[in-house]
């Protein structure tokens, strides 16, 4: 794993910490870093530090009960083939949460995963290379 002051740890609550280590590993390119399920694990793709705190864990209960489902944010994953992910990941069973949005920026399309959580999948627009 990176150095610490080198990643970038979100925390997403979830109903079954076992199935949300399945589904990043399997789907999404993530790794074990730790794991004490069922109430909590940690999984890494490159900078990014999944925490996945289960109902047992400190993490979940310190979470207000107003806010205690999933919510709007997300974190962001880019691709190189938008539309290649989506074929495999439908494949897989696997939910989205919205069609696929284009914009200036690039291309995206929202995935869920096991408790509700979103996933961005983004594909950038290709830049022009920079003239000298």
């Amino acid at each position: 794993m990176m150095p610490a002051d080198q990643v970038a740890s979100v925390r997403y609550i979830v109903d079954d910490v076992q199935a949300a280590i399945d589904f990043y590993t399997t789907h999404l390119g993530f790794t074990v870093n730790f794991s004490a399920a069922p109430a909590f694990a940690d999984v890494v793709r490159g900078p990014l530090r999944l925490l996945l705190s289960g109902p047992a864990s400190s993490g979940a209960r310190a979470t207000p009960d107003q806010a205690a489902t999933a919510g709007r944010n997300r974190i962001h994953l880019i691709v190189d083939d938008l539309d290649a992910e989506i074929a495999r990941l439908r494949d897989a069973g696997l939910p989205f949460h919205s069609d696929v949005v284009a914009g200036p920026g690039g291309r995206q399309i929202l995935l869920g995963d096991p408790a509700g959580n979103l996933i961005e999948l983004f594909q950038p627009a290709h830049q022009p290379a920079a003239t000298p």
